[in-house]
Formats: C-alpha cells, sequence, structure tokens
C-alpha cells in the first residue's frame, strides 16, 4: 500500500549548515553534520524529500542520538532529525496504536498505562524514541519493540509512504533488515488488555530500577554492547576490571559497567577508543568478543 502526502512548505530553506552533532546525541560528542534538517510533520518531510536530490541517500537518519557515537570528524552529507518532529500517538479504529518514530519510549509507556493497555511498560526503560528502537528492535525487561509491531510506515528517499507488514523484515535480536532505501516513519502497535494502576507500578518499577542501577545523571548512551548469548556484557566487563577505566574524558561506570560515560570533556575519539579497549580486555579475560550495540558513524579527525 503506497500514501502520497503534500505539503505546501519548501523544506530546504531550513536545512541548517555544519550543525554540531554534539547537540544531538545524548554523549553529547561529534563534529558537525554537513547539512542538518529537521522536519515539522510527516507531510513535510516527504516534501522536502521530493524537492532534494536524490543522488545522494541521507547519511544518517536521527531520532535522540542515545545509542550513537558521532565521530569527531563530523557527518560528511545529510542528517534528516526526527525527534521532537514526528511525535503523532493515538488510537486507531482497529484498537492497535500509531505512534511515529519521534515519540519517546517513556511517553508510549505512559500513553498505554492512561489507555489500560499492558506489553509496552519495558518501552519506559528504553532512552531514545520509536524510530530507533524499530530500527534496532530495542528492548529492556524481558521485552522487546517488535513482539507488538502489526505493521509499520516506512519513507523512502522520493517521499514516498509505504505500510509494510512484519513478515517483510528479518528481525533478530538487536538487528532488523527490511526494504533497502527505506526508514522507519511509524509503527501500528498491538497491546493487550491490562488494569491502569498495575501498569504504571510496573513503569514506576523499572524507572526505580534504572535511577538504582544506570547511571542516568551522566552523560552516556545506554548499553555500549550486545549482551552475548546466555550471558551478560555488564558482567563480563566487570570481571575483567575494566570498571572506571579511563581513556580521556570517558570512562567506564562505576555503577553499570555496560556503561561509558564522559564526564564533559570527552572527545568522540577518547570513546571508541574506550570501546575497542573494553572489547580487547574482555576478549582475553574471557574468550568472548562483545559486539558493540552503539552505532558509531562519520569521520575519524
Amino acid at each position: 500500500m503506497t500514501v502520497m502526502l503534500a505539503a505546501e512548505m519548501v523544506a530546504h530553506e531550513r536545512v541548517r549548515l555544519n550543525e554540531s552533532m554534539a547537540k544531538h546525541t545524548s554523549w553529547q560528542v561529534g563534529g558537525p553534520a554537513e547539512q542538518f534538517f529537521q522536519p515539522l510533520d510527516l507531510a513535510d518531510l516527504c516534501s522536502y524529500l521530493r524537492q532534494s536530490p536524490t543522488s545522494k541517500p541521507p547519511a544518517l537518519w536521527l531520532g535522540l542520538g542515545s545509542n550513537l557515537l558521532v565521530r569527531d570528524g563530523g557527518i560528511p552529507g545529510l542528517v534528516i532529525c526526527l525527534a521532537g518532529s514526528l511525535t503523532g500517538l493515538q488510537m486507531m479504529d482497529d484498537g492497535n496504536i500509531r505512534v511515529e518514530s519521534g515519540v519517546t519510549g517513556a511517553r508510549l509507556a505512559r500513553f498505554c498505562a492512561d489507555a489500560g493497555l499492558a506489553g509496552g511498560e519495558f518501552s519506559a526503560g528504553i532512552p531514545g524514541s520509536v524510530g530507533g528502537a524499530l530500527a534496532m528492535n530495542a528492548g529492556a525487561h524481558d521485552g522487546s519493540t517488535w513482539e507488538q509491531v502489526v505493521a509499520v510506515e516506512t519513507i523512502d528517499r522520493l517521499g514516498v509512504v509505504r505500510i509494510r507488514q512484519p513478515e517483510e523484515f528479518k528481525v533478530e535480536y538487536r538487528s532488523v533488515q527490511g526494504p533497502p532505501g527505506e526508514w522507519f516513519v511509524a509503527a501500528h502497535m498491538q497491546m493487550i488488555s491490562g488494569t491502569p494502576a498495575l501498569i504504571r507500578e510496573q513503569i514506576r518499577e523499572i524507572v526505580r530500577w534504572r535511577k538504582q542501577a544506570q547511571p542516568l545523571t551522566e552523560r552516556s548512551a545506554g548499553s555500549v554492547f550486545r549482551n552475548p548469548e546466555g550471558g551478560h556484557a555488564g558482567s563480563l566487563i566487570d570481571q575483567a576490571g575494566l570498571k572506571n577505566t579511563r581513556v580521556g574524558g570517558a570512562s567506564v561506570s562505576e555503577k553499570h559497567a555496560n556503561f561509558i560515560v564522559n564526564d564533559g570533556s570527552a572527545t568522540a575519539t577518547d570513546i571508541e577508543t574506550l570501546i575497542e579497549l573494553v572489547g580487547d580486555r574482555v576478549e582475553k579475560a574471557s574468550g568472548i568478543r562483545l559486539v558493540p550495540e552503539v552505532h558509531i558513524v562519520g569521520v575519524k579527525k
């Protein structure tokens, strides 16, 4: 099914040049994006893509930047930021939820609780937006994003929005592969009926656990490494004696070993070097090679 949307505004007039990516990532590091565009809404995004040259695809689609390391040399080409833009969230006539890619996990969880719908509580533990959660099958607290997905809306480089079914994607642990040249702009999610008070209590418990176990008040990007099969990356890092290990302004968190925190002076190079160091030392100590969960993009300086 193909949906064509129209918009009157000429969006390219709002493209910003040499935009600092440190402003748009939770690690607060990274060089400039050559071009940076934040649409007003989905129609505005469609209009922009239809008018922009198609010879070069966007270098990066960005949400809250909470699972992303942008190198110090920045991003050549275009960054499209959906955070704060695609924020639609509503019940559909079929009883499912339509949630756009810029909606945060925390807001989705609250919406479900208010509607008496269970199954989305885990999203309160995901420090990002729905678009990123769809792209990597983000999960927490025994739940994962695609378990509730019954359809997605994607957009291509020509600004065409399509509704696609889950079977058109290969969904695995922290990995999603689908039709090339398309990006997520919304999901249709099916929840189950529940008791609002119980759902809210589960959400509060998830939030309490995160505050106790994770360095939420520091500059980080969430879990740095994927959990290996049958184990936990944080435990392996801790067992290798790597808590507080530092490179420049970046260090392995004392609170949770699978978090790397920026003390305010770190560069992207500091963080990337520390990621590599942790991976090497864990492999030497345990024989297990950890796979980064964060996406590393851009040019080294």
